[in-house]
């Protein structure tokens, strides 16, 4: 059995940014990664993101029917290739607020409060054009302005403003409320993940040892020290490898909780209702499930000016020939360029993000409006609903079953309604007005019941595939792991993704997992 110093389970956001501190520190690393490797055009052209959505570089979680959300089970995509969800997702770069941190603070993560978190953000960022006091120019991490605005980006921008929303220039600066477009992780016209960033900068070192197609099964151990690894690759043969310092779980919020349980760490009673053996009682594995999740309200364009028909016949071609040549043009978009972030509810800070996209879009499991059409996606950003990831089985193969809790806490319903009234009311605004003919969804009526809006909220809500939460750190007794991220009850073992948020943040996850893994770096690195 080949032995390394550290196997790092999980080639996505945050393991790449770590093997990449471990390596350049002198240590030998492990990286498996349970799907093949990120060497398709779809993922390095910006614009094409969703054509990966689906496919072998992505795997699809489904959860249990959700009463609240109309019995529908709920569908989260995850990255499955190097880079994870940075290869996959939609490039938006944005950290959360100062108040979240220092949430997680007051909740006893020690050491987890703003003004500790915004030096790893800072060290991980190479931002094209913003600098101190709330940005850094050196890091792996490259963050850009879009080359390219679509028009019904721009007109979504003027909108909100129409409305009392101020125009900002950068949601992760003083001020996070206001509207505007979202800085991305791009770099040249192309996607920037941690894959073609932080892992590309050792890909060639002879201490680091990547491989893909590797689904790891169990954790493997010495008393209660964790010693290493097996996984099982594609043509079904069965590996092992050691680890002399630390095994770093970073396959994310759905599956390392699955490998935990597999392991033998979770609630007694789960594991041996499946014939598992405990070897750690630790009730909370799988717990506090969290995601974002939004509600698309939809409008008719007066001509045929969104993206539809954008990646067919001589139109994708010539695209492709502008972003290969040139590096410029609609495929150096992420789509999502554009968005907003607003107070709803009478606070200190925005409840209410936006993900505007100039076309009309479905779901994994629903196909979008026909024709050419604008999609303004409200999405909560603090949800009370909580869930739960759970085994099916004793067998690694076995399907994880997982609750969303979708809806299931009133305020979050409530929320959404405010949150599709201020997206009917942009979309009626003068700048959208002119390009706009019609509202498709949920109602062309200017004014509607609250029974009709929440019908739309229950039925359409979607998740922002954000999951978070089900290995929370903390300093009681019952979180799974320590503020410097190791498993409780076991040594050799810590825990380096989505996964150990206590609380989710409020926007995108993908830059907080970039600081969480540079954080674990420095508690592994400078203990």
């Amino acid at each position: 059995m080949q032995s390394h110093d550290y196997i790092v389970v999980g080639g996505g956001s945050a393991g790449c940014v770590i093997t990449r501190r471990l390596v350049e520190a002198g240590k030998r690393v492990l990286l498996l990664e349970d799907g093949p490797a990120d060497n398709t055009p779809f993922i390095h052209m910006p614009a094409t993101f969703i054509k990966v959505i689906g496919s072998e570089r992505t795997v699809i979680y489904h959860s249990e029917p959700q009463a609240e959300a109309d019995g529908r089970s709920l569908h989260v995509p995850q990255g499955r290739t190097l880079g994870g969800g940075s290869s996959v997702n939609a490039m938006v770069y944005i950290r959360g607020t100062p108040a979240d941190y220092d949430g997680w603070r007051d909740a006893g993560c020690r050491g987890w409060g703003w003004d500790e978190v915004l030096p790893a953000f800072k060290k991980a960022e190479n931002h094209m054009r913003l600098s101190e006091p709330y940005h850094g120019t050196t890091g792996p991490l490259h963050v850009s302005d879009t080359r390219f605005r679509h028009p019904l980006s721009l007109a979504f921008v003027k909108a909100a403003q129409e409305c009392g929303l101020p125009y900002n220039d950068d949601f992760n600066g003083a001020q996070q409320a206001g509207c505007g477009f979202f800085h991305t992780t791009t770099f040249n016209g192309q996607r920037g993940s941690t894959a073609a960033t932080y892992l590309a900068g050792v890909r060639h070192n002879p201490l680091l040892s990547v491989l893909t197609d590797c689904y790891v099964e169990t954790l493997l151990w010495q008393g209660k020290r964790c010693t290493g690894v097996r996984w099982r690759t594609a043509d079904g043969q069965r590996h092992s490898a050691g680890a002399r310092a630390e095994v770093i779980l970073a396959a994310g919020a759905l599956s390392t909780p699955k490998i935990l349980l597999l392991s033998g760490i979770g609630p007694a009673a789960q594991l041996q209702a499946h014939g598992i053996a405990p070897l750690v009682d630790a009730p909370e594995v799988g717990d506090n499930y969290q995601d974002h999740l939004e509600v698309s309200v939809y409008g008719r364009c007066r001509h045929p000016i969104s993206l539809l028909g954008q990646d067919r016949g001589l139109t994708a071609l010539r695209h492709g020939l502008q972003w290969r040549l040139c590096r410029s043009g609609l495929l150096t978009s992420n789509v999502v360029e554009s968005g907003a972030f607003a107070i709803t509810d009478g606070g200190a800070r925005p409840d209410i993000q936006f993900h505007v996209l100039p076309v009309l879009v479905g779901d994994v499991d629903r196909d979008p409006l026909a024709g050419h059409g604008i999609s303004l996606n409200p999405c909560l950003l603090r949800p009370k609903s909580r869930g739960a990831v759970r085994l099916s089985g004793p067998d690694a193969a076995s399907p994880l079953r997982f609750y969303s809790g979708a809806l299931s806490h009133e305020d979050d319903v409530a929320g959404l309604l405010r949150g599709v009234k201020l997206a009917r009311r942009i979309l009626r605004a003068p700048s959208l007005k002119a390009v706009i003919a019609e509202e498709l969804r949920p109602s062309a009526q200017e004014q509607e019941d609250d029974d009709v809006l929440i019908a739309h909220i229950r039925s359409h809500a979607k998740t922002v595939y954000h999951p978070v939460g089900t290995c929370r750190m903390g300093d009681d007794a019952r979180a799974v792991l320590d503020p410097q991220l190791r498993v409780r009850g076991v040594d050799g073992l810590r825990v380096c993704d989505a996964s150990v948020m206590p609380a989710i943040v409020s926007g995108n996850t993908n830059a907080p997992v970039v600081m969480i893994a540079e954080r674990c770096a420095d508690f592994i690195l400078r203990p």
